[in-house]
């Protein structure tokens, strides 16, 4: 019994050494912002790295925490997926990408592209709490924390370990099926008393490359309506757009490959909304 005892004093010891470790290394960064969905498959990848790439674009100093142990696409996007992490003194050292985002994903940790992560809850709440503590960021303006899709261990994870979280972004498409697991991840962030930054609809039409015009192939406004309905800010909608993938498959953001697509015109607009919120939060 006493040993159990002992066992429990030592974790819970180690938690709060631990906690004092992540409250030490974000205090350094400015801003803190995570951007999550209800489902995969919705952008938020997409979404996450671009936002960084808008960061840089502006002058902040900006990195991305990639917190999807399954499904690390971070790497790939920034054309970074060949790195591997190293490490001094104990502490990790986030990759770097041509325009100095500084970058963390389990992807990294992999020795191939086609190894899996296969890993119960508490290993992976526990490499995203270690990637919280042990990376050496630089003095960031901005952390984008790519969350995996839903409301289980991993994303609540990263919303409870960050003290000082500005807020999250919320990613949708006009699907039912999307829209209802976004309901799930609002009422979450309520519960937790975590501010919301808006609600940004992906996909929300189609741009024929050809004539230009778009179509509403998935619903028109629905995430707006959502918005709306759960009294959540409402960003912005965004088309889907060919210069997207092609811009993922080059390893390269559609922001800085293809500044003028249609994408990069309507995801500008919707930046200037998340730059005036965090612009609110420093006075």
């Amino acid at each position: 019994m006493k040993n159990e005892e002992s066992d429990e004093y030592k974790q819970k010891l180690a938690l709060m050494e631990q906690n004092i470790k992540i409250t030490k290394k974000m205090s350094h960064i400015k801003h803190k912002i995570a951007v999550m969905s209800g489902k995969g498959g919705v952008g938020k990848s997409t979404i996450a790295v671009n936002l960084a790439t808008a960061f840089l674009k502006k002058g902040y100093k900006a990195g991305i925490l990639d917190s999807d142990i399954h499904g690390p696409n971070i790497p790939r996007m920034l054309g970074i997926g060949d790195s591997f992490l190293k490490f001094e003194k104990n502490q990790i050292l986030p990759i770097k990408t041509d325009d100095d985002m500084e970058v963390i994903s389990t992807k990294f940790l992999l020795p191939d592209e086609d190894s899996p992560i296969i890993w119960r809850g508490p290993k992976k709440t526990g490499a995203i709490r270690q990637f919280l503590s042990d990376v050496k960021w630089g003095d960031l303006d901005v952390l984008i924390i790519d969350n995996p899709p839903g409301t289980g261990d991993e994303p609540l994870t990263i919303l409870q370990s960050i003290p000082s979280l500005d807020g999250v972004i919320i990613v949708t498409t006009p699907q039912s099926v999307s829209l209802d697991d976004v309901k799930k991840c609002i009422n979450m962030l309520k519960h937790l008393n975590i501010s919301i930054i808006g609600l940004l609809e992906n996909m929300s039409g189609f741009v024929c490359p050809h004539c230009n015009e778009e179509f509403s192939i998935f619903g028109q406004n629905n995430g707006e309506k959502i918005a709306e309905k759960m009294d959540i800010p409402f960003l912005g909608s965004l088309s889907v757009d060919i210069n997207v993938s092609e811009s993922i498959d080059n390893g390269i953001p559609v922001l800085k490959q293809n500044p003028d697509s249609v994408f990069s015109k309507g995801f500008f607009k919707i930046f200037s909304k998340i730059e005036d919120y965090i612009k609110e939060v420093e006075k």
